[in-house]
């Protein structure tokens, strides 16, 4: 009963919550808190129950999990990357190709000095080599080495010598949306 004047103020409360991430959600024990601060002096216990008794009653959000499977052979990612090595007592910055074929996660990089086109082609190359095969399709984020020009969704004009490389391996370039991960 003496919760029954703060129900409206905890359901606002705990509505507002709902929408905060979750580490920023309060607890029932903080919420009990602030309505004490607001003038109630029942007892935790009743704040506690209404809580759970809210969260009960709430449709509940399944988390779905989608898993990502791809046959052998299907896809690898081509990626850059800029690290920092020390070469004879010199700092320097390097580019690193990453290479992941997505059946298996089995990565290859190769390291070279300039991110250039002629390196995109010499790092295909070793990637096939080592792995043995070449897969379906290959993943690209954008790089300016291979797409000349962006257009709506995954539309690209991929650089002209690029499509000669990936016309003598038979695979296709598939380009990601800017920015989606």
């Amino acid at each position: 009963p003496q919760l029954g004047a703060y129900e409206d103020q905890l359901k606002t409360w705990l509505e507002q919550d709902s929408q905060r991430p979750k580490k920023q959600r309060r607890t029932a024990r903080r919420l009990f808190e602030d309505l004490q601060g607001a003038g109630y002096t029942g007892a935790y216990d009743s704040v506690q129950r209404f809580v759970k008794r809210w969260k009960q009653a709430r449709p509940a959000l399944t988390k779905a999990f989608v898993p990502l499977v791809f046959p052998a052979g299907d896809a690898a990612q081509f990626d850059w990357s800029h690290e920092q090595v020390e070469l004879g007592g010199v700092v320097q910055t390097i580019k690193l190709t990453h290479f992941r074929l997505a059946h298996s996660r089995q990565p290859f990089l190769v390291a070279y000095f300039r991110e250039s086109l002629e390196m995109v082609f010499d790092a295909h190359d070793r990637a096939f080599t080592f792995w043995g095969g070449i897969p379906q399709r290959m993943i690209y984020d954008n790089p300016r080495t291979l797409v000349d020009a962006v257009k709506v969704g995954k539309a690209r004009r991929f650089n002209r010598q690029f499509l000669a490389l990936a016309n003598h391996y038979l695979f296709e370039p598939v380009a990601c949306t800017p920015a989606s991960g």
